[in-house]
């Protein structure tokens, strides 16, 4: 008798939504975007207090100008924390793109360069922070004859300039028509 009924209920649904097509996400799947957005949300400011903390640290400890490179490290991770923040906040609101404003807000914050720039400086700086420690490890009297304060300094700022360089080429690839490609960073925003 339950078989009879579960049969002639899904077939009154059936039968009420022949033509109709459905043009949103199924609300199961919007509720696991919504909790995960929620999620990586706590994650950046848990990120960022943790990152703020460390810096805090390091310069009321006056360590700050021995270990440069970590300060930077640290400095990078924050800001990635800060941006991840700015970013699902952003996504969470579910706000409706128009004009130079809404491509600004796709370009910038929903197509996630901003993290992504971030993101990238923060391994280029960790690939500089091997190779200090190595040099001071491994060739101990080359680090201290050949090191030089400007070598660190020049390699803090390439960690910061190279990848948002990087970032913008992929973010505002060179079209032949001219034409700025709104639709792909709405894409990779989603």
């Amino acid at each position: 008798m339950t078989e009879e009924i579960s049969t002639a209920s899904h077939l009154s649904v059936a039968m009420t939504t022949i033509g109709m097509t459905q043009t949103t996400t199924p609300q199961g799947s919007r509720g696991m975007e919504f909790y995960f957005r929620c999620a990586v949300l706590i994650i950046g400011l848990v990120g960022t207090a943790a990152n703020g903390l460390v810096l805090y640290a390091l310069v009321a400890s006056n360590q700050h100008r021995q270990h440069v490179l970590i300060v930077n490290q640290n400095a990078l991770d924050l800001v990635t924390c800060l941006f991840v923040i700015i970013i699902y906040s952003v996504k969470l609101c579910n706000i409706y793109l128009t004009g130079s404003t809404g491509y600004w807000l796709c370009v910038l914050v929903l197509s996630e360069s901003l993290w992504m720039a971030t993101s990238m400086g923060s391994i280029v700086n960790l690939a500089a922070i091997s190779v200090e420690r190595y040099l001071k490890i491994v060739h101990l009297v080359w680090s201290k004859n050949k090191l030089r304060r400007w070598m660190i300094n020049s390699a803090m700022a390439f960690a910061w300039i190279s990848s948002v360089l990087c970032n913008l080429c992929v973010v505002f690839p060179d079209d032949q028509s001219g034409e700025r490609s709104v639709l792909r960073l709405r894409v990779l925003a989603e």
